[in-house]
């Protein structure tokens, strides 16, 4: 079964999605720059609304656009940003940190980790900024991380489907791996298929 994770930036799409198909929910602000941290209200509404049909609710936790190196004060705000998400009632969160020289910065992931509270994880398309991934996929599932997002590459490039087919296959079960950009209702079944994941993941995931 594949599952089909909708890509929403508001609450406005969500019902819509869900009767179209949509078996999980990311939820963003500014999915122009790519996604930012939606507004409590936003969150609270969704929610209510996923428990009903047992959707699960993603939220992203990213406090601006731009490059995913943050400052002490970005965290603090990020740690924030999840204990408000929780609260208002969402089951996981989306996040991702790096160091200057694109590795996981796992001072700040400890951080976000211990403020998620034992909510589900996935680990941002920030993975796909790192060279040596292999390492950083262990690291994430060390740390009981239970999914990324990624592309294999530049988002203005089709999907890597060799990169994330070896990604799929060095996981090995052990993390679930996400694919998106690019991803729709219309290519989404042989992506998955190509690629080896159950996990696809766009605004046009599914038809509405």
């Amino acid at each position: 079964m594949i599952i089909k994770e909708f890509c929403a930036e508001n609450f406005t799409d969500i019902p819509k999605a869900i009767i179209a198909g949509a078996t999980r929910i990311e939820l963003c602000d500014n999915l122009a720059v790519g996604g930012t941290t939606p507004s409590y209200g936003v969150i609270k509404e969704a929610a209510i609304y996923t428990k009903d049909d047992n959707i699960p609710l993603a939220v992203i936790i990213r406090p601006r656009s731009g490059n995913f190196v943050y400052n002490s004060t970005e965290v603090k705000i990020m740690e924030e940003d999840i204990l408000k998400a929780a609260e208002a009632g969402a089951t996981a969160l989306v996040m991702g940190a790096l160091t200057e020289d694109n590795n996981i910065d796992k001072e700040t992931m400890e951080t976000l980790l211990i403020a998620s509270q034992g909510l589900q994880i996935t680990f941002h398309m920030a993975f796909d900024e790192i060279e040596d991934w292999k390492p950083a996929m262990d690291y994430l599932i060390d740390e009981g991380v239970e999914k990324i997002l990624a592309h294999g590459g530049p988002l203005d490039k089709p999907l890597n489907i060799d990169k994330i087919k070896e990604m799929v296959e060095y996981a090995d079960g052990r993390i679930d791996i996400i694919i998106g950009g690019g991803v729709t209702y219309n290519n989404a079944e042989e992506l998955a298929h190509q690629t080896g994941t159950n996990y696809v993941h766009g605004t046009k995931i599914v038809e509405f």
